[in-house]
């Protein structure tokens, strides 16, 4: 058993994690300032002895005594992370800072949970580990992108200066149970409006795509990055290599949901990304992973999630 930190544990992806942790019989610490986390997502695990909530902002020095840390903390849906783009930029950088002097002082392992969004608007497709990115750094998505890619340059360098044990992670899009039904992501979007029976919003002609990952699959990938062998610290992609377009996504959503909604199209957001699909292959080769969940049956689960939340 071990004593596990995960900050950002009340939100969407950390509640999962948190709740595999315990379930495999771990001491958990879940850490959430509680921004864009939800007590809801964790009332369950209070129940177990081994799982404690600290209210806690990691921009603000966290002492604590623990074996592992998950980095998760940070806003991750456009209209979250833009809301206070300044703060998004401090969570990213200052809690990056604050995660690896913990780390660095208990001689923990700490995974970082970076994003696909480090590859910008991707000239390279699939996109790659060794891509360095086409990112904007002064657009209204660079607090996010560039946060999260200062807080690579972070990890590394705590490695290479003070031999911090890190493993770092790179999150493609993800999907799932405990999504916030409005933090404005297009899975939630598009599901929403079509149980409301509203028009479903597409921006730009809907032909640009992304790869849909359930997050069951997902923290299978953390779990297995944060037990990879010693000397492999990443950066490693995890996401789902399938490819769908917008209208896509859309027409499935209305198909599954049996929605009467009419598509509606917007203009394309400011630096919103044409492309994204990962290459897995180095997840593939290092931790024997890659995604078993495909895009109907993860939605078919997410749609009976949200349809607790009308």
């Amino acid at each position: 058993m071990a004593r596990i930190l995960v900050t950002g544990g009340a939100g969407f992806i950390g509640s999962h994690l948190c709740k595999r942790l315990v379930e495999e019989g771990n001491e958990v610490i879940c850490a959430d300032n509680l921004f864009t986390g939800s007590m809801e997502n964790i009332e369950a695990l209070r129940d177990y002895k081994s799982f404690e909530f600290i209210k806690h902002d990691v921009t603000e020095e966290l002492r604590v005594e623990v074996d592992r840390i998950f980095n998760l903390a940070c806003p991750a849906s456009p209209p979250h992370y833009q809301y206070d783009p300044i703060k998004t930029m401090k969570t990213s950088v200052f809690g990056a800072i604050n995660m690896l002097g913990l780390a660095k002082r208990l001689n923990a392992r700490i995974l970082q949970a970076s994003t696909s969004e480090v590859y910008g608007n991707p000239l390279m497709h699939p996109q790659k580990e060794e891509y360095w990115g086409n990112v904007n750094t002064i657009g209204i998505r660079s607090c996010y992108d560039e946060g999260k890619r200062a807080a690579e340059t972070l990890f590394f360098d705590y490695h290479r200066q003070n031999n911090v044990d890190i493993k770092v992670i790179r999150i493609f899009n993800t999907y799932g149970p405990n999504m916030n039904p409005e933090d404005g992501r297009v899975v939630s979007n598009f599901i929403m409006q079509a149980l409301r029976g509203e028009d479903i919003t597409i921006y730009g002609d809907g032909s640009q795509t992304r790869s849909f990952c359930y997050v069951d699959d997902l923290v299978e990938g953390m779990m297995r990055m944060m037990d990879s062998r010693d000397g492999f610290s990443g950066p490693v992609n995890l996401g789902n290599p399938g490819e769908f377009t917008m209208l896509e996504l859309a027409n499935k959503v209305i198909e599954l949901t049996g929605s009467s909604s009419k598509l509606v199209f917007m203009p394309l957001p400011q630096d919103d990304p044409v492309k994204r699909k990962p290459d897995i292959s180095l997840a593939k080769k290092e931790l024997g992973w890659e995604p078993k969940i495909v895009l109907e049956e993860g939605l078919k689960k997410t749609i009976k999630y949200f349809e607790t939340k009308l």
